[in-house]
């Protein structure tokens, strides 16, 4: 009897490849929207300066102002990546709830066991990057059903 080789089902998705964060053309293509899109986001979401800076993960005031006034610079692959959770969460809040909830929400207090009632905002600093994933992790189970 010949064995029959496995093969993945076939499909008609095909999945993006992921951009490679340890180049620096790659991280030099997406650092520019990705600030502007994180500033964006604080703007939406009401995040004082102090916390943003704790998001990207405890970016001092000089290099924070400069990045805000000047988002042409090229961030590390962890502040990249932070920024891209902020995003994704960003996105599946505002598939789940209106936009006044979804920009609202990292600043209400929540009952999930997750956060036992604190904010998903003080979560998410106090958590750091891994936090940032747990939190996007959740609301894209929550957004699949």
């Amino acid at each position: 009897m010949t064995a029959v080789p496995l093969r993945y089902p076939a499909t008609r998705y095909q999945a993006d490849r992921p951009a490679d964060l340890g180049s620096a053309a790659s991280r030099e293509r997406l650092s520019a929207p990705a600030l502007k899109a994180f500033f964006a986001i604080m703007a939406r979401w009401k995040v004082r300066d102090e916390d943003a800076r704790a998001l990207l993960g405890g970016v001092t005031n000089g290099p924070f102002y400069e990045m805000k006034r000047r988002p042409d610079r090229v961030l590390e692959v962890d502040r990249l990546t932070r920024v891209s959770y902020l995003i994704g969460i960003f996105k599946a809040l505002n598939i789940l709830h209106g936009q006044a909830l979804a920009d609202d929400w990292v600043h209400l207090a929540n009952r999930h066991p997750l956060f036992g009632g604190r904010t998903p905002l003080a979560f998410m600093i106090e958590g750091g990057l891994p936090a940032l994933q747990t939190v996007r992790r959740l609301l894209d189970a929550r957004r699949a059903g």
